[in-house]
């Protein structure tokens, strides 16, 4: 048993290490923040804003409303709201707004299938870019403006900076802070390091005729992921706008965290099956963005990685104490990645306060594990109650 338990030890501590490096080593690489702006872009491109809604009523409106406050020409750019099980009240006040209004009636509702539905209501000619933003999305006057930049310097999907709007629970602190932690690792890390960035759902920009060819193909809840996959496999870059910023509300309860994490998981392990396929090709190929994808969709939830060096050195202390140092090494670097990845500002009173929270979202993330079966192929709706900037 003494033999088996340290086999088993050993084993953990290589996976448990491999993740915990890969962390650290882009949450020091996020540091080295050279901004490299755009020039200014030769022409104004034709672009295309989506926002999905679905049962949005509460948020949308002001969403939309706000952007129509971008520095870009009005001309050169359409917002089109899909809307999906939103009041009829709420969709005349959209089209006051000069917002284009699409009635969805789907029998599965999902982002993608409103994305889809966009897309095939437009001219596959009539634009240049194409964003996608969430129903509950605020962003800032130069948004298009930065985007269109990068877009007129070749580049063909971009990611923006999202942020949470003020969170008022622990666990929308939580939340507030594991997606800035994520967007220093996994988008700014990424680009320092001269790989792509990762999706997030909202905040996305990509080439229109790219887009109008790839869409069709996504069709799971997990569509930024999905998107990922596709443009990394044709080896298209993602970048990184980390000054070009959009707000967003988040979670505010166990219950709302429990049902997003578990479509966001289901979707990771579904995508992680079909990615895998396609490894031997792109190694073969020296697609390194590919790879480092594929790795990245192997590593366990943040919270659960968290939790799981804690407790085997607790485990090991009480088996034979030389064992659980190297468990407690691994604890120190990984509080140290996310210690260097979080904004000094997200270092306060509230979110010290908000931390006791973390065992029953660990407990909901190691159930949330064991119950993705179906739920990448239906809809588990977010309900937003609006919220300041």
């Amino acid at each position: 048993m003494s033999l088996f338990f340290t086999i088993i030890d050993c084993f953990c501590f290589v996976l448990i290490s491999l993740a915990v490096i890969y962390l650290l080593l882009f949450a020091l690489l996020s540091q080295r923040r050279k901004e490299k702006p755009y020039p200014p872009a030769h022409q104004y491109h034709r672009i295309l804003v989506l926002f999905p809604a679905y049962r949005e009523d509460g948020v949308i409106v002001d969403s939309v409303r706000s952007f129509f406050d971008q520095d870009y020409p009005a001309e050169r750019y359409h917002v089109t709201v899909i809307s999906d099980g939103m009041k009829q009240e709420t969709d005349e006040q959209l089209r006051l707004l000069s917002a284009e209004v699409l009635n969805a009636h789907f029998e599965n509702s999902s982002k993608a299938a409103a994305l889809n539905l966009a897309i095939a209501h437009q001219d596959p000619s009539a634009y240049d870019i194409v964003v996608i933003m969430d129903a509950d999305n605020v962003t800032v006057p130069d948004f298009l403006r930065k985007i269109n930049d990068a877009y007129d310097s070749g580049i063909k999907a971009v990611q923006a900076h999202r942020l949470a709007k003020e969170a008022g629970t622990d666990v929308a602190i939580l939340d507030r802070v594991s997606e800035e932690i994520n967007n220093s690792i996994f988008r700014q890390g990424h680009v320092q390091a001269g790989l792509s960035s990762a999706l997030i759902g909202s905040g996305m920009a990509f080439d229109y005729e790219w887009f109008v060819g790839a869409i069709p193909k996504v069709t799971s809840a997990g569509e930024d992921k999905e998107l990922e996959l596709l443009l990394l496999r044709e080896e298209i870059f993602i970048e990184y706008l980390s000054e070009v910023f959009l707000y967003d509300e988040k979670i505010s309860t166990a219950s709302a965290y429990y049902r997003q994490r578990r479509r966001w998981i289901a979707a990771q392990f579904d995508l992680l099956g079909k990615g895998l396929r396609y490894l031997p090709q792109a190694i073969a190929t020296g697609n390194l963005d590919f790879c480092d994808k594929i790795f990245q969709w192997l590593l366990p939830p943040r919270i659960v990685l968290s939790a799981f060096p804690f407790l085997m050195g607790i485990i090991t202390l009480f088996v034979h104490w030389t064992l659980s140092l190297k468990w407690w090494l691994v604890v120190f670097l990984l509080l140290s990645a996310f210690s260097i990845a979080m904004p000094d500002e997200l270092y306060n009173h509230s979110f010290r306060k908000a931390l006791r929270k973390v065992p029953l979202l660990f407990l909901l993330t190691v159930i949330n594990l064991f119950r993705t079966g179906g739920v990448n192929k239906k809809f588990i709706h977010t309900k937003h109650e609006g919220g300041s900037v």
